[in-house]
């Protein structure tokens, strides 16, 4: 049952240690709860577990005093997270009531891990830097670029499952000239320091509509079918501007004979063309100038033309539009910063007047730097950055705008740009709880949220101390900002590994039965894939925007799908690239997470499904269980499959891989989850037989539930262990919104979550809301903090 030992004596030998001569000392307040609560253990526990039973090598009557035995951390909290789980008793025996249980749980919280339900302990806050998206967004937000980080910052290390750990954010010296070199990079490409500029803009590509249907958009203009996408964007002066087109050619990782022409144009007239195959290039760019007026006198389009189709085997191709810009008027008449940084100069070129110039690059420098840095930058920091623009400004060849980038360049590697620190009002007090200030409270929602800095109306709130009262109105006003898909695409990227659905690496052939490379990975395509994952990250975002109940992420009779997707899984009517909801045939074997694509590819291996990953994947992901790190050297699966077990179903040679004593309870956890999804295969493929076996399904779990499907054991997580299911849920978003792993004292704040969703609809927005307004994402501990004191230091 438990991984230490616990003995104690009879009621009466207990007694007698605490005799002292001629009367027993007075028990404390710790010692008279214990005897309420053992006779529990006694009926459900020592069966096992007592008086020389020692079951999973586990005894409870190893201690002489009922207080030597509190002090005994590790045991008790072994105890507590099996009887929370109900993983004890086992299902087979005598179950104690759920009072019972909860008694058990409120003496171990209260008098082992000192819990004080009423002010729950925050945890302690490390101060973590940016990892990469959240440098990709910020610098995005603030500047209004597509900063590719790949190419300069490394990949993060992650802890507990996410990327937002702070634990295992810290900067090396290598890692500090990376952001250094990083600097540069996006001051060189976003500070205009030529000044004023002939004007480019970037048209909203959700503008471009075709009239036949509303579903279609720039994101793929199929070679197949032409489109003809249309706007009538705002022109602020008669002129001859140009227009750019960037796009890229997407459908397949593998050559294609698919052609199509590209045509650009305004109004009747053509004005540009280009015939279009396939191209692995990360982006293109067709180029036109055109005469426009001002106002929203003219429609620009983008059209597609059908040309050669692929053929036999080859993947269809189409265009995704990146941007289209105009630019212009071209001859000079008009100029002006570009418009990303636009914000900052807001007064327009700067005076010749050096006298004038101070309180300009003031305002622009605070402006920046209060957005940079989360909260209002203090008069001593923007003296510094003042001056610093100034020096730069008056060294030869350089202008106004050069000594502005330099000052930004400054703000970018500072340690309050980098690293998300918090004030703290009494630094080195461990012992005193404090809620954080609103302007860390901003950067905590904005970062958790939007992978991003707080906007202007996060900013104004903090300021004027309303946050707070306002928090449920901003986090609905974040949820419906497209800025809010970050947040999906990076937490379901990783609870559910949707990022690695695209590169994990599977044995097309052998998994498909296809000799042929080159057909085995056009059949599980790079596009397949993608869809995959867009699946799943769209399934999650409509449940959490529509406000629907948590449990539908296992159940819901709907899923998104696209063309190529809907194919794989054999759904007919669906036909387009785009991602659509699209409600499931009753007799659909899809339906929830586990039967998606991401899921059933993430959890297998190369060549074969994984029973034990997808097992311990569920038990990790969505009950909160999971088992102890595997043995050392266990052999492989494949160690089992061989002479007469050569051919035995997965379920036979599975038993035979975990007959060993220790590695059994934990396979007995595992094992009857992975198998029930066997009908999936590798590639997320509906199979009746496995080796010419039929595959059986059934299984029960450690909680006694039993099953015939994947759809049953979907339900059973739904229902009779929907709690589980809400802690796992409430868990897995708390870690990542907070940068640090669950521990037991945060036992009160998952609790109140769930407590609490379950009686305003269960909905996974409600989750969402529970962990903003929880303890530890509200309120810290009084450790020290280099960011201690009202102005910020250093």
């Amino acid at each position: 049952m438990f991984k230490a030992t616990i003995r104690f004596c009879a009621l009466s030998c207990t007694l007698s240690l605490f005799s002292f001569g001629a009367g027993a000392a007075e028990k404390s307040a710790a010692e008279k709860e214990f005897d309420a609560v053992e006779p529990i253990l006694m009926t459900f526990c020592y069966d096992c577990h007592g008086d020389g039973m020692d079951k999973g090598d586990f005894m409870m009557d190893d201690y002489e005093t009922v207080a030597a035995h509190l002090k005994n951390f590790d045991v008790w909290y072994e105890t507590w997270k099996n009887v929370r789980s109900n993983l004890m008793p086992p299902a087979d025996k005598k179950q104690p009531t759920d009072e019972e249980r909860e008694k058990v749980l409120a003496f171990i919280e209260s008098r082992v891990f000192q819990i004080d339900h009423e002010n729950p302990d925050p945890g302690r806050v490390t101060i973590r830097r940016l990892n990469r998206e959240e440098y990709r967004y910020t610098i995005k937000d603030l500047l209004q670029i597509d900063f590719n980080v790949n190419d300069i910052l490394p990949v993060d290390d992650t802890g507990y499952g996410f990327d937002t750990i702070g634990d295992v954010l810290s900067i090396s010296p290598l890692l500090m000239e990376k952001y250094l070199e990083a600097a540069d990079m996006v001051v060189e490409e976003a500070v205009p320091t030529d000044g004023p500029e002939i004007v480019e803009w970037w048209l909203n590509l959700k503008d471009f509509r075709d009239e036949r249907s509303e579903s279609w958009s720039t994101e793929w203009m199929p070679f197949e079918h032409a489109r003809k996408m249309e706007s009538n964007p705002w022109v602020n002066f008669d002129g001859e501007y140009e227009i750019a087109v960037d796009f890229r050619i997407a459908g397949s990782g593998e050559a294609s004979s698919h052609s199509a022409t590209l045509k650009v144009g305004v109004d009747d007239k053509e004005l540009t063309a280009r015939k279009l195959g396939w191209d692995n290039s990360k982006r293109l760019t067709l180029k036109t100038k055109a005469t426009l007026k001002q106002g929203r006198e003219q429609k620009i389009w983008l059209a597609t033309e059908t040309g050669d189709p692929p053929q036999e085997g080859e993947n269809k191709l189409g265009i995704d539009v990146e941007s289209v810009r105009i630019r212009g008027p071209l001859d000079g008449s008009q100029k002006d910063y570009p418009w990303n940084v636009r914000y900052l100069f807001s007064e327009g070129p700067p005076s010749p007047d050096e006298d004038a110039r101070d309180p300009y690059r003031k305002k622009i420098l605070q402006t920046f730097a209060t957005r940079a840095f989360r909260r209002p930058v203090d008069d001593e920091t923007l003296g510094r950055l003042v001056a610093i623009a100034r020096q730069v400004d008056k060294q030869p060849n350089n202008s106004f705008e050069d000594g502005i980038a330099m000052a930004i360049k400054a703000i970018l590697v500072s340690p309050r740009f980098l690293l998300r620190a918090e004030i703290q009002p009494e630094p080195d007090n461990p012992g005193k709880i404090v809620p954080i200030d609103e302007y860390a409270l901003a950067s905590r929602l904005s970062y958790f949220l939007w992978s991003s800095t707080p906007d202007e109306e996060l900013m104004r709130l903090a300021g004027e101390g309303r946050l707070r009262v306002e928090l449920r109105n901003q986090v609905d006003r974040m949820l419906k900002d497209e800025k809010s898909f970050r947040f999906v695409a990076n937490f379901v990227g990783q609870w559910l590994m949707a990022r690695d659905v695209e590169t994990v690496h599977i044995d097309e052939r052998r998994v498909l039965n296809i000799k042929d490379l080159g057909e085995a990975r056009r059949t599980f395509s790079g596009r397949l894939r993608q869809a995959m994952r867009k699946e799943s990250e769209n399934f999650f975002d409509y449940i959490l925007k529509n406000n629907k109940p948590a449990t539908d992420l296992l159940t819901a009779n709907y899923t998104f799908l696209d063309e190529t997707l809907a194919e794989w899984y054999g759904i007919e009517g669906v036909k387009g690239s785009h991602m659509r909801l699209v409600d499931l045939p009753k007799d659909s074997k899809r339906g929830g997470l586990l039967s998606q694509g991401t899921f059933q590819v993430v959890t297998s291996n190369p060549t074969r499904t994984s029973p034990v990953k997808r097992g311990l994947f569920v038990l990790e992901n969505f009950l909160a269980t999971p088992p102890p790190p595997a043995v050392p050297d266990v052999p492989p699966l494949e160690e089992a499959a061989k002479g007469d077990a050569r051919n035995l179903p997965l379920r036979d040679l599975l038993a035979l891989h975990s007959e060993q004593a220790m590695c059994a309870s934990c396979h007995a956890r595992m094992d009857p989850i992975g198998l029930a999804l066997e009908n999936y295969n590798p590639v997320g493929l509906w199979r009746d037989t496995y080796n010419g076996q039929p595959i059986d399904a059934a299984g029960k779990l450690m909680t006694g539930e039993q099953f015939g499907s994947a759809k049953e054991l979907s339900h059973i997580l739904a229902t009779a262990r929907y709690r589980d299911f809400h802690r796992a849920l409430a868990e897995k978003l708390l870690t990542y919104a907070v940068g640090r792993g669950i521990e037991y004292y945060d036992a009160p704040t998952i609790d109140k979550i769930v407590n609490d969703i379950e009686t305003h609809g269960a909905t996974l927005k409600e989750i969402v809301y529970g962990v903003i307004e929880s303890a530890p994402f509200q309120k810290r501990r009084g450790d020290g903090d280099m960011f201690a004191g009202p102005a910020g230091g250093h």
